[in-house]
């Protein structure tokens, strides 16, 4: 009797103890979360403090809105990286959980990094750093297992971070548009010819201008097919196939729709073609570029042995008398 009762205490003291350990953890993680906001919502942003105060996060939501369009999808992404976090909460909480010291040199490393932000007045570094640490602080505390399983989710907001930066790029996107416009309307008959970022034929005369570069479906569409992959690929090679397949496939939706404007120029007058046609043209980009996101993903997903194996056996197998 005395042996059983020491049993059932002796169980009841390692719940009790686990009970402490997990209460530690969860109270190591809120104090975390508390010190994050302090930092990057008082102390994250010295860049034009005056228009934007103290708020990394202040900073990244008025820079969506000064960007429009352009990056109107910006708060959607910390809705699709919770989405997302949520469909591996098995996946965490069956791993296996224990410290790491890597995961406490990362946070190091990202303190440093949002240090660096601020003294080089680079609120994008600091954002980086903001997302590396609520990566490293699970990874610290819960290991790589549960490190490993929230990699996307937390990865994914980097769509969040404000990329006017790379408004460098409207001005090649600007001329591969218009070349590439040409290239196809001339193969489909109609005579055109590039001058500078222009397209100029006998019935129609525009200029392929910066909001026509391109950027914006690129923002959109490398964030969507990131998504895509993550729910639909299982391999991680493939993952990074699809989603990198992005990057050309924008680009080409994008000569797509500045051929279909010519094309309705062409056939219907170019006031139309540069009013009513081209104010809803962005559908044709996200139209072709997600059907060659779906194709591609088709193919990936193909069992090419067994294409073969059934292409051989009807084509080269015996005929039978």
């Amino acid at each position: 009797m005395e042996l059983y009762d020491t049993k059932i205490w002796n169980e009841q003291w390692r719940l009790a103890a686990l009970s402490r350990a997990e209460l530690i953890k969860i109270g190591l993680v809120s104090l975390a979360v508390g010190v994050i906001f302090v930092m990057f919502h008082f102390q994250g942003n010295t860049l034009e403090t005056r228009v934007f105060g103290r708020s990394a996060i202040v900073w990244m939501w008025r820079l969506w809105q000064y960007m429009g369009e352009d990056f109107s999808h910006g708060p959607l992404i910390p809705m699709v990286s919770l989405f997302a976090l949520w469909l591996k909460r098995h996946d965490i909480a069956a791993a296996p959980k224990s410290t790491s010291t890597l995961g406490l040199l990362l946070v190091i490393a990202a303190l440093l990094m949002h240090w660096v932000g601020l003294r080089a007045q680079q609120t994008r570094l600091s954002l980086m750093a903001l997302i590396l640490l609520i990566w490293a602080i699970p990874f610290y505390i819960y290991g790589w297992r549960v490190a490993k399983a929230v990699i996307f989710p937390v990865a994914y907001l980097i769509f969040c971070i404000p990329m006017n930066f790379i408004d460098g790029m409207t001005f090649p996107l600007r001329m591969f548009a218009a070349s590439g416009s040409v290239v196809l309307l001339n193969g489909l008959g109609i005579e055109a010819q590039q001058v500078g970022s222009a397209i100029i034929s006998t019935g129609f005369e525009f200029d392929v201008a910066d909001p026509c570069s391109g950027i914006r479906s690129l923002l959109a569409l490398t964030a969507l097919t990131a998504v895509y992959a993550f729910l639909f690929q299982k391999s991680l090679v493939k993952k990074w196939i699809l989603f990198l397949c992005a990057i050309p496939l924008a680009i080409i939706g994008n000569v797509g729709r500045i051929t279909t404007i010519a094309l309705v120029a062409e056939a219907f007058g170019e006031r139309l073609a540069s009013t009513l046609y081209h104010d809803w043209s962005g559908f044709v980009v996200y139209a072709i570029a997600i059907m060659a996101m779906l194709a591609i993903d088709s193919l990936l997903k193909m069992n090419y042995r067994e294409v073969y194996a059934q292409w051989k056996h009807e084509n080269l197998s015996p005929i039978s008398s």
